[in-house]
């Protein structure tokens, strides 16, 4: 291709392309000019970059008197139901991080007793049931690989006890006794929700996996659109077991989500200037002192968002485990998500 041809090659002309009536940049092709895909256009955003900017604005403080007209704005817009926060005085927050991460009153989220496993977060159930030949659904019809999204296995060294078998499949080195299966349940937070999850179940945490990646936004729209969307994005995995066998918990970042917070790791900082493509970076929580690792009770606060995002939880069970969900339903922090 010519050198003027790559200089027209860039992404207002995309933009343009897209937005004005077909065939007004046809002349263009003369010259070598091809627009690409929708997807490739918005995966060239530079969404961390935009992520970055955010984050630093919602740190900067709020006069006194503009808090209200602000977070009113935003409370109309996403339907925010100030009733359950732990302070309902606008003027309390100082700027738009403390309005986001905002805590809820006690009552307000009954953690379900009865249920072996319950919703970490409020949110849309996207997808759940059983993991199939590797590939997990994030929305019906658009699946990613397990292994991409949760990486390779750890060393066999770290493991709380070894899988069931050797060899095998990927889900196979997840499953670590004989006639489970492997469960999967994908939680999407919008921007009115509740932005702090908690832990799903008794487990123990023994391994932390961060992915830094595109925030391209997770929105169930978006989720149809982009193959292995969370496998792009920025995310943290945890690790662990239960009662049942393995157990995990991911926490997907998206855009102006570049902050994930896990409150017991210190050492966690996501959405960082530079990092390497398909990189990823290992932590374990078991130690010479510490032989088990983190033990999280259901119900206890784990980590946080700022603005909303995505949880997915990928676990091991026996197979008359059963959901008590429906896809699409509304789900809030506390709520049975299923049991044996």
């Amino acid at each position: 291709m010519s050198k003027p041809a790559l200089k027209l090659r860039s992404w207002p002309l995309m933009v343009l392309y897209y937005l004005l009536p077909l065939g007004a940049l046809r002349p263009l092709s003369r010259v070598g000019w091809r627009p690409v895909s929708r997807v490739a256009l918005y995966k060239s955003v530079p969404t961390r970059l935009l992520s970055r900017a955010w984050g630093r604005l919602n740190q900067v403080e709020l006069p006194h008197w503009l808090r209200r007209p602000v977070y009113s704005l935003y409370i109309w817009t996403f339907g925010v139901n100030m009733k359950e926060a732990a302070v309902e005085d606008l003027h309390h927050y100082r700027n738009l991080s403390e309005f986001f991460r905002r805590k809820l009153k006690p009552q307000a989220r009954p953690v379900c007793g009865l249920h072996s496993v319950i919703s970490p977060s409020d949110g849309k159930i996207l997808n759940f049931g059983q993991v199939k030949n590797c590939e997990v659904e994030q929305v019906k019809g658009v699946t990613y690989s397990l292994e991409s999204f949760l990486g390779p296995r750890i060393p066999m060294e770290d493991l709380p006890f070894p899988p069931a078998t050797s060899c095998g499949s990927f889900r196979s080195q997840l499953v670590t006794r004989e006639g489970n299966e492997l469960y999967h349940c994908v939680i999407y937070l919008a921007p009115g929700d509740y932005h702090c999850f908690h832990s799903p179940t008794d487990w123990t945490i023994s391994h932390r996996r961060h992915f830094p990646g595109s925030l391209m936004s997770v929105n169930p729209g978006m989720a149809r659109w982009i193959k292995e969307l969370f496998c792009h994005n920025e995310r943290v995995v945890l690790t662990g077991d239960w009662k049942h066998g393995f157990f995990s918990l991911t926490a997907v970042g998206a855009t102006n989500v570049g902050s994930i917070r896990i409150y017991f790791d210190r050492d966690l900082h996501t959405n960082s200037p530079r990092y390497s493509k398909g990189s990823y970076n290992d932590f374990s929580f078991v130690t010479h002192t510490n032989k088990e690792g983190i033990p999280m009770h259901k119900g206890e606060h784990l980590g946080e968002f700022n603005l909303g995002s995505t949880i997915v939880l990928i676990f091991e069970a026996p197979k008359d485990f059963n959901f008590k969900l429906k896809a699409g339903q509304k789900i809030r922090f506390g709520e049975a998500l299923g049991s044996l």
